[in-house]
This record gives C-alpha cells, sequence and structure tokens, in this order.
C-alpha cells in the first residue's frame, strides 16, 4: 500500500466517520462500526451525547461494552482525567465533543492518516489483522509482537481493545507509547 501526503484541512474532517471530537487528537481506527442502524448509516465523524454509550452498549451486547470500556480505561489512565473513576470518565465524556477522542470506522488509506505529524495527532490501529488490511503491519517498526509504531505517521498499531487483548498492563504500554509520540 502506498500512502500519499495528505493535508489535513478543515475540509479533510468531514471524510472522517465515525464517533468522537472533529478536533480529537487521540483517534482509534476500528474495523467495524456497531451493528445498529444508526451508526451502519453514518456519513460523518459524530460526537456522542451523554448515554449514547450506555444505549450502544445495551443494544449490542457485550463486544461493544469492552470496546468502550478499554477506551475509557486507556485514555483515563493516559490522561489523568478529572473523573473519580474511569467508568464516571466513559459515560461523562468519553467520544463526545471536546473529548479529545475519536472512533474511526474509515481507515487511514481513506484520508485520515498524514505523512506528517504536523497536528500531533496520534491515529491508533486496532489489532494487527486490521493494520495488516490497511497495509500498515509493514510501514510500522514493532516493538513487540503487540505493539509497532510509526512515529512520522503518528500511528501505533495496538491489541483489540479487548480486556484479554488489551490487558491492563497493555494499556499501560499503550499509554507510554502515545506519550512518547505526543513530545
Amino acid at each position: 500500500m502506498l500512502l500519499v501526503t495528505i493535508d489535513q484541512s478543515e475540509s479533510m474532517q468531514t471524510n472522517i466517520i465515525g464517533l468522537g471530537d472533529h478536533q480529537a487528537t487521540i483517534r482509534v481506527h476500528i474495523e467495524h462500526r456497531p451493528p445498529l442502524e444508526l451508526y451502519q448509516k453514518l456519513t460523518q465523524l459524530q460526537p456522542l451525547q451523554q448515554g449514547d454509550i450506555a444505549n450502544i452498549a445495551t443494544q449490542t451486547g457485550n463486544h461493544w461494552r469492552k470496546i468502550f470500556n478499554v477506551y475509557a480505561k486507556f485514555i483515563y489512565q493516559l490522561t489523568q482525567a478529572e473523573f473519580d473513576r474511569w467508568q464516571d470518565y466513559r459515560d461523562q465524556q468519553l467520544l463526545q465533543a471536546r473529548s479529545n477522542t475519536a472512533l474511526i470506522f474509515t481507515s487511514p488509506a481513506e484520508g485520515v492518516t498524514k505523512l506528517t505529524n504536523q497536528h500531533n495527532t496520534i491515529d491508533i490501529i486496532m489489532g494487527k489483522t486490521f493494520a495488516s488490511k490497511l497495509g500498515l503491519d509493514n510501514q510500522c517498526h514493532w516493538l513487540s509482537p503487540e505493539f509497532a509504531v510509526n512515529k512520522s505517521l503518528g500511528i501505533i498499531i495496538c491489541p483489540y481493545f479487548d480486556y484479554r487483548q488489551l490487558s491492563n498492563l497493555k494499556i499501560t504500554r499503550l499509554c507510554q507509547l502515545v506519550q512518547t509520540l505526543q513530545s
């Protein structure tokens, strides 16, 4: 796969499809959308409202609950969010406007990733299999069987957001990688 330089202008933001903050500097890419009609037909980046995460989890089951929980634990640990618990952060801020987080359904090849990290945006690819499908696995330096980085692209490949695959110890490692790319 050949990546081209992409300008991260305001007009490019309209090509991003997913959930979260339009100004997010931490964007997690996932291969599949929640299996609900609203999200299957989504054509833009849409901030969630309080209660949306609980609603998605209730309607779709444990799989999406785990994704949101792991994402919340990761950001809570990374940012030392001003909430008493990661669960409060998940329910009150994750993927909402001004949360600095996004869950992206479009791949970096469709206009999200850039060759220079001028906006200090970190694109996290959820899962080695998805990264391989995107052709990003061979554009990143593998630090371990679970984690790979491309500093110039601002990309981290990490395990899928599931308790077994991205354990608390691996969440700590992901936080360290993000902090390294941000510095």
